[in-house]
């Protein structure tokens, strides 16, 4: 900040002294040893005031800076705000030290007086942007810190429009009105030389191009800067990353930094909480209910449901860890909703050591009887793996209500209806079965015919529980001929034996 002030007042005094079109003549500006004083004495006093004011002024954020933690709103104003309050103390310095070096030079040369009052003023307005803009720079990373917990007020810094028009003013429109003021001089007195009227206008051009250089490398940074970091944080996040940008800006730069981070922290939890709930209703049931909503209610669906049940588990339970027998049955569920899922199905509850799957709710599927009776087929298979448990797996088909049931505050997705009961109740029936898979007749006939191979029909049985008598139906033992179903019913001719045991 100090060498930029310096800047500033070198130009003043080289402009002055080579730069106007009627030279003060050689030597020293200031010849009188008294104005000499006094000018060194004030320059002494605006450099200690230059880097006093910057301590005193940001001694909150230096302390916050070293203590660390989040800062008071005092401590995060004089970070994100610092820059801006410093660059009003160099234009009051400037217009305290114009004003003395004009009376300086009016002691000399009065003609030089207006000149020289306009020239530092321009000056002082030029250094003013420019400092300002620099210390925000430099400021950067104390105000990252300062922001870094989101609560960012926007009228804690300027704002970009403010920011634009001090460049636009500092580096632009400033030396252009310099500009102008000889233009107006040479042509209503036409006092200056051609040429050297010239020259005072190339100096303060080139003066101009240099200002208006770095106060648009400077703007250019302050918004290129984020929007950089913005563009390469979305495509993180089109990746599927967690992105987060920096946030070092109390403006609206820093509101869309902030928003952004929010809106990649909310996604992120979205997506957290779309996996949770996703892992306890269903991914399905998940689905669902992001696309249509959860509302309170039912529809009926005809669907397939899969029961199974371990057999002895409290035997088990009481001769095994706590660890042990969670890690058995993680084992054991995890086998089941691999193979329903295999099978398009849906695992609905657990209940101890026993599972509900249903197919063809909440999504609908035809062949529901099908892939039902084929995932109780290759769960059983599976679960051999797991010799030291034996199951009972029960399959039933029907018209069933499925839907939300329960309140506004707590609900869940389930289906209700008679192929639930029969399905817990076939359960119960294969735990005492050799091949430890019962199910119901029904749904074997509204299976696929290649499935139908792989099933047999059997006796009527009342199940616990319902009047309505169930036909059973297990899989044939391996290598057996599809056409054998174990019974001696007559067929009729171009039907398959399960349509002629049901007819």
């Amino acid at each position: 900040m100090l060498a930029a002030n310096g800047i500033g007042a070198l130009f003043v005094l080289t402009f002055i002294r080579y730069g106007l079109p009627v030279s003060p003549g050689p030597g020293l500006i200031v010849r009188d040893p008294v104005s000499e004083l006094v000018l060194a004495i004030y320059l002494g006093f605006a450099s200690v005031a230059i880097i006093g004011s910057a301590i005193v002024m940001l001694r909150f954020a230096i302390r916050w800076y070293v203590r660390g933690g989040p800062p008071t709103r005092r401590e995060q104003i004089m970070a994100v705000r610092g820059p801006l309050i410093q660059s009003f103390v160099y234009l009051a310095l400037w217009l305290i030290g114009g004003t003395l070096f004009v009376i300086l030079i009016g002691r000399e040369m009065p003609e030089l007086m207006s000149t020289t009052a306009v020239t530092a003023a321009l000056a002082g307005v030029v250094t003013f942007g420019f400092t300002y803009l620099l210390g925000e720079r430099i400021m950067r990373p104390v105000a990252a810190r300062a922001l870094s917990d989101g609560n960012v007020d926007p009228r804690i810094a300027p704002s970009v429009r403010l920011r634009m028009a001090i460049g636009l003013v500092s580096g632009t429109l400033v030396p252009a009105i310099g500009i102008t003021l000889l233009s107006f001089t040479q042509l209503s007195t036409h006092a200056y030389a051609p040429r050297s009227f010239a020259w005072s206008v190339l100096l303060v051009a080139i003066a101009m191009i240099l200002a208006a250089l770095v106060t648009t490398v400077l703007l250019a940074g302050q918004v290129s800067t984020p929007l950089r970091q913005l563009t390469r944080a979305v495509t993180e996040a089109q990746r599927g990353d967690d992105a987060q940008v920096e946030v070092y800006d109390g403006s609206e730069v820093g509101l869309l930094q902030v928003g952004f981070n929010q809106m990649m922290a909310d996604s992120a939890e979205r997506r957290v909480l779309r996996q949770l709930f996703g892992q306890h209703v269903g991914e399905d049931v998940a689905r669902q209910a992001l696309q249509f909503g959860t509302e309170l209610g039912g529809e009926t669906r005809f669907v397939a449901v899969l029961f199974v049940d371990m057999v002895g588990s409290t035997a088990v339970v009481s001769t095994k860890r706590p660890a042990d027998v969670v890690a058995m049955l993680n084992q054991f569920f995890n086998i089941v909703i691999g193979v329903v899922k295999r099978h398009g199905g849906f695992v609905n509850k657990f209940v101890g050591d026993e599972a509900l799957a249903i197919f063809g709710a909440p999504l609908y599927r035809a062949d529901a009887p099908t892939a039902a009776l084929s995932a109780a087929r290759e769960l059983r298979a599976e679960l051999e793996a797991m010799p030291e448990i034996s199951v009972g797996i029960g399959v039933s088909s029907g018209t069933v209500v499925a839907g939300n049931i329960g309140s506004e505050e707590r609900f869940e997705y389930t289906v209700i209806g008679d192929p639930v009961n029969e399905a817990a109740r076939l359960t119960e029936l294969a735990k005492s079965r050799p091949g430890s898979i019962l199910a119901s007749s029904y749904t074997v006939y509204f299976a696929g015919e290649e499935e139908q191979e792989y099933w047999e029909l059997g006796e009527l049985v009342a199940l616990r529980g319902r009047t309505k008598l169930t036909q059973l139906a297990w899989p044939r033992p391996p290598g057996q001929d599809g056409d054998s179903s174990g019974h001696d019913d007559q067929q009729e001719p171009n039907e398959s034996g399960i349509d002629a045991e049901m007819r």
